[in-house]
This record gives structure tokens, sequence and C-alpha cells, in this order.
């Protein structure tokens, strides 16, 4: 049963992808004042399926000076990392359930810090090579503030098991620290390489960053790793912040709505400066999560 069940997730992950580049190509029409994919199919419902069809289909280029074995094994890698980590989610029905579910998490994250470089190292290419340099740094910079702010939520509730978010949260985490839900939500956009914090894919600065070199199903294998990853952290902040009624049609409402904010802050914001993203996660995001995390532990010891 627990096979089924998740063979069944990751089979609704990949279509709950599929439709988000769909809502993504349409909101970002929208905000550029133009029309996103409408032809094929009813409001270009089919227009996903279409470009995995493409995607598939095509030509699979392998540059002459790369290390094959791990220039075509790292996508795999990496969408088999994103996928790993939805075995934290806490499930109400028969599936894997964690005790150190949030352990896990930080762990699978860092994991997937190599996926991007061995991307960028085995392309031996520059731009790529470059580009994943940048993400290392950028994701590495920011797990940190990601890690004391977990941590500050795991002294309030004593478990490390995401499930018992559901039992603690009779009001919501984001209203005991609306500042620290916006860093997170901040921190979730430079782990996931999304923009402003895109560095790794800096396509005016590097051609295309880090999966420069990638046709085809590697580059589809990239592209999937990246949105499950975006719609996995979007769980992730609806369950720590806003509330873990999983039997409720709202949770899932709630996680649409942070899946929105990860393309509206694309549509409306440039990219960042390199050194300024630096700067934020070392001199603003960590000493706030800091101040939070000894804030918590007071708190704690207060009311024990």
């Amino acid at each position: 049963m627990v096979f089924i069940n998740v063979l069944l997730l990751i089979l609704f992950l990949m279509l709950s992808v599929a439709f988000f580049t769909l809502l993504e190509r349409k909101i970002l029409g929208y905000i550029q004042i133009r029309k996103g994919p409408n032809k094929l199919g009813f409001f270009g419902l089919f227009q996903p399926f279409s470009d995995a069809l493409k995607l598939f289909t095509k030509e699979y280029m392998i540059p002459y000076m790369s290390n094959f074995l791990i220039y075509f094994f790292s996508p795999i890698f990496s969408l088999f990392i994103s996928l790993f980590l939805w075995l934290v989610f806490p499930f109400l029905i028969n599936c894997i359930d964690f005790n150190y579910g949030i352990l896990f998490f930080l762990c699978c994250t860092s994991v997937s810090v190599y996926s991007v470089m061995i991307c960028g190292w085995s392309s031996c290419s520059i731009y790529s090579l470059l580009g994943s340099l940048r993400s290392v740094a950028q994701t590495i910079s920011y797990e940190v503030s990601l890690a004391l702010i977990l941590l500050s939520f795991i002294f309030l509730i004593d478990s490390y098991n995401l499930l018992d978010f559901y039992y603690y949260q009779n009001i919501w985490f984001f209203f005991l620290s609306v500042p620290l839900s916006a860093c997170w939500i901040s921190s979730c956009f430079a782990e996931t390489n999304r923009s402003p914090f895109d560095f790794a894919e800096g396509e005016s600065e590097l051609v295309s960053g880090f999966n420069v070199e990638y046709s085809s199903g590697g580059f589809a294998f990239i592209f999937l790793a990246e949105y499950s990853s975006i719609i996995f952290m979007s769980t992730l902040s609806v369950i720590i912040f806003f509330g873990c009624d999983l039997n409720s049609y709202f949770f899932f409402v709630k996680v649409s709505f942070i899946c929105f904010v990860f393309i509206w802050v694309r549509g409306t914001l440039p990219r960042y400066r390199y050194d300024k993203l630096m700067y934020m996660a070392w001199k603003c995001y960590l000493p706030l999560s800091m101040n939070y995390f000894i804030f918590f532990m007071g708190f704690k010891c207060l009311i024990n």
C-alpha cells in the first residue's frame, strides 16, 4: 500500500509540475500585458504535454569535452533528490511517516547543492561552471538562515515531525513571527534559484547558467526538479506558518497562493545584484533568524 501511495504521489506531482508551468506562463503573460499559451486545447491546457513531448523527443546533445557519465546522470540525480524530499510530507493516509522529517529535509536540500555543482562542472563550459559556483555559494548561504528558522520552531514545539505543526497551530505561527516568515519565503526563492535570486541561470549574464549545455531530456529533468522543489517549498511554508490542516481544501488553496507568489515575484522584481544577495544573507537574514532563535529559546524556558 505504501508503494502504491508513493507511486501515486509521484504521478500527481509530475502532473502538478506540468500545470504549474502553464500557470506560470499564463500569469507572466498577463503581467506583461500579453496572452500566455492559448492555442493548444481549451485555454492552452495541453501546452505542458506538448512541451514535454517536444523536449523528450529532441536529439540529446553531448558536449565533446564533457565528463559523460557525470554529465548524463546529474540531472537524474537532481530530480531524484527533489522527489525524495516529498517523503517528509505529513500524510494522514498509509504512507511513510518521519519522526525526524525536518532533519531529513535539511539533509536532502544540502545534497541537492551537489547536483547543481556537478551539472555545471561536468559540462566543461566556463559559463556553466560559473553559474554552478554562484548557485552553490548562494544556496549554502541561505541554508543557514533556513536551518535557524526551522530550529526556532523545533524548540517551540519540541518535535522534528512536521505532523506536530498540525496539532500546535491553533493560531498560525505566521502571526507569532511575521518578519521570520518573510525571511523564510525570501530564503525559499534563493534556495530554489528563483527570481530575483536566479543567479545560477542568469540568462542575461551567463547565456543560461549551469544548464547551458543541456538539451532534450537532461534539460527537462533539471526543469522538473526545480518546479517540484518550488511546490514542495510552498507546501512546507504553509505547514510551518499557515496551519497544517491536511484534511481541508483550504490547505491546498494556501499552497496554490504561495506558488502564485513565486510567479508574481518573478514577474515583478528585477534580478538582484550578486554582492547585495550575499550581503542580505549574512548581514540581514542571519542576525534576524539568530535573534528569533534566542527569543524562542527564552520563551520556551519561561513557559517551562
